[in-house]
């Protein structure tokens, strides 16, 4: 846990006897800074964020409420504690000060003592909480890299020395989250692709997804088709499922010697195909419900002719359901968009035109889900 000493605080009062009162008692315990006015110590705060604020209220330009709520609406100083000192004795002024973020809130006159006191305890709460953050964030951190550690660490190196040329990128909303992908090469001319999302986030997504895939993994290695694979794995997930939790999945089989792709879909949307010569379409709709949901859930195939060029994009509504700053969606249509201006497109080049644009779209707006693309490119020598 961080050293009380080192932590810093910003004192913002606009009458200088204040402010020297406040450095005289504190600077011996802590490392301090001073504004004079609501806009400086916004700028300050920009600059370097303080462990606390002691903040008045009535001053020239932004007063202390305004302060504090541009404080609690940035995501780097939401839980910097704030201490309004101020002359408004009203138990009116004192609630909005709670109301806007505010943690403690004392009247001028002050006492030195109980000031100190109360820095100090804001301070030991702050750093028990930042130390369980990390904590958690450091599991996170783990678990994020045993996640990845389940997924194929190079599709196309799986897939080298026959026709077919897949690339696929996870990027989870936080440190670890609930998308999947395999790729698995279980004879020379037989390839089976999958994508899929697991419900909710976190930690417990993360866990069921593991298994998903590790089922999923060695169903593949057995059942030559995917609605069979599909089923199968439904059964082995709702056998053992406490926490009541499912995944969506769409299944590939590539045979290429045959020169064609059985597809098969548990509650997941359509994928698109890109074919020379065509408009990018979307294809294989799901047939099945969302697995692992109850014991029984019938599943049908589709099967596909290949031709040369055809590349077959899975994706996560990470991608469908990403939503700019206006809230709106990304949408398949767009998606379509892209994949037409993509045409001769490698499956590497595929998947990083389809990330460029969801980021170009969403504008720097937080991620709400994780974002999984897949491309399986048929190129015959």
């Amino acid at each position: 846990m961080k050293d009380l000493s080192e932590s810093r605080i910003l004192i913002v009062d606009d009458v200088k006897s204040n402010v020297d009162i406040l450095v005289e008692a504190l600077r011996d315990e802590y490392k301090l800074g001073v504004a004079l006015d609501g806009t400086a110590a916004l700028r300050s705060v920009e600059k370097s964020p303080p462990d606390l604020v002691l903040l008045d209220i009535v001053m020239p330009g932004l007063d202390g409420y305004e302060v504090c709520q541009q404080l609690r609406a940035q995501e780097s100083t939401r839980e910097v504690p704030v201490i309004f000192l101020s002359s408004l004795e009203d138990v009116k002024n004192k609630a909005h000060g709670f109301e806007v973020g505010g943690n403690d809130y004392l009247t001028k006159p002050f006492e030195v003592l109980e000031i100190k006191a109360r820095v100090r305890s804001l301070l030991k709460a702050k750093a028990y909480a930042d130390a369980v953050r990390e904590a958690m964030a450091r599991d996170l951190r783990i678990a994020r890299e045993i996640q990845m550690g389940f997924l194929p660490a190079s599709p196309a190196d799986v897939t080298k020395g026959t026709a077919l040329d897949v690339h696929a990128v996870m990027e989870p909303a936080s440190q670890v989250g609930g998308d999947l992908y395999e790729v698995l090469r279980v004879s020379d001319q037989r390839v089976v692709v999958a994508l899929g999302d697991v419900s909710g986030k976190g930690i417990p997504a993360a866990l069921f997804m593991a298994v998903a895939v590790t089922v999923l993994r060695t169903l593949a290695r057995q059942i030559a088709e995917p609605d069979e694979i599909l089923s199968r794995l439904n059964d082995e997930l709702a056998a053992q499922n406490p926490r009541g939790m499912f995944v969506t999945l769409q299944c590939l089989v590539f045979d290429l010697e045959q020169r064609r792709v059985s597809c098969a879909g548990a509650g997941h949307h359509q994928l698109a195909v890109v074919s020379p010569g065509r408009p990018p379409r979307l294809a294989c709709p799901s047939s099945g419900r969302p697995a692992a949901l109850s014991p029984s859930n019938p599943v049908e195939r589709e099967t596909l002719s290949l031709t040369p060029g055809d590349t077959f994009v899975l994706f996560s509504d990470g991608v469908s359901e990403a939503m700019n700053p206006e809230e709106d969606f990304y949408g398949e249509e767009r998606l379509l968009a892209v994949l037409a201006a993509s045409s001769g497109a490698t499956a590497a080049e595929t998947v990083t035109r389809v990330l460029a644009d969801v980021r170009a779209f969403t504008a720097g707006a937080k991620q709400s889900d994780d974002i999984t693309v897949l491309a399986a490119q048929y190129a015959p020598p």
